[in-house]
């Protein structure tokens, strides 16, 4: 796999100058941990078992390098199994537009089946699918949709069904973290899991007894997804980032997964919001900070920043005054006159319940909400702890160092959700 995807840029030079085809497996927008492996490993699978392999097979993650780093998890599990950040293929290093006109372009879509519609000129050029969620549109071409907990399955599936010999040990280890990570190790009460992703988890540790322990690359990774401490001040707010809005102005609420005192005495961080805030014409932005307590308790802070005195004022009033729900905010030192900061007593209450709140702050029904539209990925999949999750109802918000404790103690009851 290592020199498989280290060749990528080379094979795809050297077909684009010969006109021969460029295979591209390529995930959804959102370029989590699932998307990346299946692409990776899909396409690692169809250059070894084509043939001849006339085509360049080439997997490409579907966002701009830039927000590579945004992706904890990823950037983690390649790097453990030796993927070399610098060898990966990103959308915006790529014109699948123009390949396609040129005749040269066959897609094959892992983790999503329909593509979005800045792309639909790219439809045609789709021969094959493999998706785990719910079918929205029959493709017209090869597919395989089935409601599994995870894309990786169903690519351990294809790659099982393949000559023997093909799996190799990095490529099953990244199938092994992803569809963990996916199904919550395979938990049964987080309602993710599915007979076909156990079989597939037994399937690669038969071949690969060395591969880790359940708990040990879970526990990894999800540290991993909350582990910002290696992003700049612009990747950490823009990772679990949202905007509201109104006809004046526009206000970023961005979800930051570390205590509020260490965020505030982060270098040149008043020049980094400003800068940030400019840049994308935001007119104040709002921290909600998610942090832990020995007992792994969450703990909910939050700092409001604008160089605009009233609008800074509104907020925090509006964020002050609120009943429904009440915050319970408590007033916090700050370095500067332009941050103001709480903890919030309330931890409850998350940021989809805070956004209608923001929004009485921009003028009531003449706001409106939405993901920020430039550079934003989606927020951090399936277990957000800003965000409530889809798998709210079912698991507690896990911090990396309780994940092991948690999970344990999920096999044996349901315990109470926090965020209800």
């Amino acid at each position: 796999m290592e020199r498989f995807v280290e060749g990528r840029r080379a094979a795809l030079q050297e077909n684009i100058q010969c006109q021969q085809e460029v295979h591209v497996v390529m995930g959804n927008e959102a370029c989590d941990l699932d998307s990346a492996v299946s692409a990776l490993a899909l396409a690692y699978f169809l250059a070894k078992t084509s043939s001849p392999p006339k085509a360049a097979f080439i997997p490409v993650l579907n966002i701009p390098r830039s927000d590579f780093a945004l992706r904890t998890e990823t950037t983690f599990l390649l790097r453990e199994q030796g993927i070399a950040e610098t060898s990966l293929i990103f959308r915006d290093e790529i014109d699948l537009a123009r390949l396609h006109r040129a005749g040269l372009l066959s897609l094959t879509l892992v983790d999503h089946h329909v593509l979005p519609s800045a792309d639909a000129a790219l439809e045609e050029a789709v021969v094959d699918v493999l998706d785990h969620r719910p079918l929205e549109r029959v493709p017209s071409c090869q597919f395989t949709v089935e409601l599994v907990g995870s894309c990786a399955t169903l690519v351990t599936e294809r790659i099982a069904q393949g000559p023997p010999g093909v799996l190799d040990r990095t490529t099953a280890a990244l199938l092994h973290g992803t569809i963990l990570l996916d199904s919550v190790n395979l938990s049964p009460v987080a309602g993710k899991v599915t007979p076909r992703d156990v079989a597939c988890i037994s399937l690669l540790e038969s071949r690969f007894p060395e591969l880790p322990a359940h708990n040990t690359i879970y526990e990894a990774l999800q540290a991993a997804k909350f582990d910002v401490s290696e992003l700049t001040t612009e990747q950490m707010l823009r990772k679990d980032l949202k905007t509201l809005s109104n006809d004046e102005l526009v206000l970023a609420v961005s979800g930051i997964y570390i205590n509020l005192e260490t965020f505030l005495h982060r270098p040149n961080l008043l020049q980094d919001l400003e800068a940030f805030c400019q840049a994308r014409g935001y007119a104040g932005l709002v921290a909600m900070m998610v942090s832990f307590n020995e007992r792994y308790e969450p703990t909910r802070q939050l700092a409001v920043y604008s160089q605009r005195e009233a609008l800074r004022s509104t907020v925090c009033q509006v964020l002050e005054e609120a009943t429904a729900p009440s915050l319970h905010l408590q007033p916090l030192p700050s370095p500067w006159s332009c941050v103001s900061a709480y903890a919030q007593g309330n931890a409850l209450a998350s940021r989809k319940k805070v956004l209608p709140v923001l929004r009485a702050a921009l003028g009531g029904l003449g706001a409106t909400v939405g993901l920020e539209e430039d550079t934003a990925p989606p927020p951090t999949p399936m277990n957000s702890l800003v965000d409530e999750s889809p798998l709210a109802q079912a698991v507690p918000p896990l911090c990396p160092q309780a994940v092991l404790e948690r999970v344990s103690r999920m096999a044996a009851e349901q315990p109470p959700d926090p965020d209800k």
